[in-house]
């Protein structure tokens, strides 16, 4: 029950000197942050019950503001009850699920569904937050209805994977979505530049003979949603950005005032599109894995800020669907379960900031999509994960809860484990 009172000790955080020892306690009950400071600070009632640490890290429980749980429609690859458990066990709380499913999230039954089926299957957690459809069937045609998928409980509406050609429509779209409160995310990516290509153009896409898709087919909509919402004067959020000329852009909007935000995903920060050399489908994503050059701008942008948040942009596939040649298979791989230990992996490098790590995770995303999360003061939700940084394990069919095994990390070893997981003060994992 979430009504006992827990009291954990020797607690560590995320911290930019490697030689910092200090170590924290924190108490909750009834679900909410009672109190939390350097160990020794305060001494728990006599009432609280011991929870072993063992000296973990102590995170707030993760958000994920980009995932495919693929029901209804596509079970085969994950659905709801199986995306959330990855979550849960990837550190995540609440995700955001985007509206590519069948039948396309672009009406209040399909949103229902998907909450029904997420509270059935995990009532304390972690928390579905679907993503409305921005047109009907994501066709680019048509406005999906937004007041109606907003009073069913959608947090934000996109095409995401159908980009939108029609400039008047994504206007009208953010200016119907304003008076909702939805925010509009918008995957970047020119539809006529796009069109057949299979990796990064440059290079390697000569090498390999892959079509390539320049990294002006982002930036050129990229370009489009800024001007828009500075025109507009409204928000956007710009999906899955993977390349220096997007985050130039975003750095000068920025400075101008706009009111955009923006996210990357790990893997465009620790992969480059050298690794497609043996055309192996698990690599295979959209936007595609970039050069080298673009993955340096990646990481500068993202300790910067200049780019707010990150996320898995989750995309199971069955094995029959990447097990085909290269030009045939899908786009994405699974995220939920690799991404905290890639991100602390990172840190470790010194290639992101220890105190990145949950602005990145869990209060930017928070605030972009007016969710709730823990900053461990008293009366916060008792939203929070422990982690064993150094305990290593392999990425394959024992370790991972998803449905689907598409991933680059497949076979190999990482190191974080989530050891606990707590929302509202429930345990959920450990």
């Amino acid at each position: 029950m979430n009504d006992k009172k827990l009291f954990l000790q020797g607690l560590t955080r995320p911290n930019d000197d490697q030689n910092d020892a200090r170590r924290y306690d924190l108490l909750i009950g009834n679900g909410k942050i009672l109190a939390f400071g350097p160990s020794g600070s305060f001494e728990a009632p006599a009432d609280a019950v011991p929870e072993k640490t063992d000296g973990c890290l102590l995170l707030a429980s993760l958000i994920d503001a980009h995932t495919h749980l693929r029901e209804p429609g596509f079970e085969y690859k994950e659905d709801i009850r199986s995306g959330l458990a990855a979550a849960a066990h990837g550190g995540f709380g609440a995700v955001l699920a985007m509206a590519n499913t069948r039948p396309v999230n672009d009406c209040a039954p399909v949103t229902r569904l998907m909450l029904d089926k997420a509270t059935l299957h995990h009532p304390h957690g972690p928390f579905l937050h679907p993503v409305g459809a921005l047109s009907i069937g994501l066709e680019g045609s048509e406005l999906a209805p937004m007041g109606e998928l907003a009073e069913a409980g959608v947090k934000a509406i996109s095409n995401d994977g159908r980009p939108v050609r029609n400039n008047e429509l994504f206007r009208r779209a953010m200016e119907y979505a304003a008076t909702w409160g939805l925010i509009v995310i918008d995957h970047c990516e020119d539809p006529d530049l796009s069109n057949g290509v299979q990796m990064n153009e440059g290079p390697q896409s000569t090498r390999f003979g892959l079509k390539g898709q320049s990294t002006v087919g982002e930036a050129l909509q990229v370009a489009r949603d800024i001007l828009l919402s500075e025109y507009l004067d409204l928000p956007v959020h710009l999906a899955h950005i993977s390349c220096r000329q997007s985050v130039d852009l975003i750095r000068w909007a920025k400075s101008r005032g706009v009111k955009v935000t923006a996210e990357t995903c790990p893997h465009y920060l620790l992969l480059d599109d050298s690794l497609l050399a043996a055309y192996d489908t698990r690599f295979k994503v959209s936007p595609p894995l970039r050069g080298k050059s673009d993955v340096q701008a990646m990481l500068e942008a993202v300790n910067d800020g200049t780019i707010d948040i990150l996320v898995t942009d989750h995309a199971p596939h069955a094995a029959h669907e990447k097990e085909v040649p290269f030009d045939e298979a899908p786009n994405g791989f699974i995220g939920l379960e690799t991404a905290l230990p890639l991100t602390l992996d990172l840190v470790r490098q010194g290639l992101l900031r220890a105190d990145r790590l949950e602005e990145l995770w869990c209060r930017k995303p928070a605030e972009i999509f007016k969710l709730r999360h823990n900053s461990f003061k008293p009366g916060d939700p008792a939203d929070f994960i422990l982690v064993d940084p150094q305990s290593a394990w392999t990425v394959d069919t024992s370790s991972i809860h998803s449905k689907s095994l598409n991933s680059p990390w497949l076979g190999l070893e990482l190191r974080g484990k989530v050891v606990g997981h707590w929302l509202g003060g429930y345990k959920i994992i450990g």
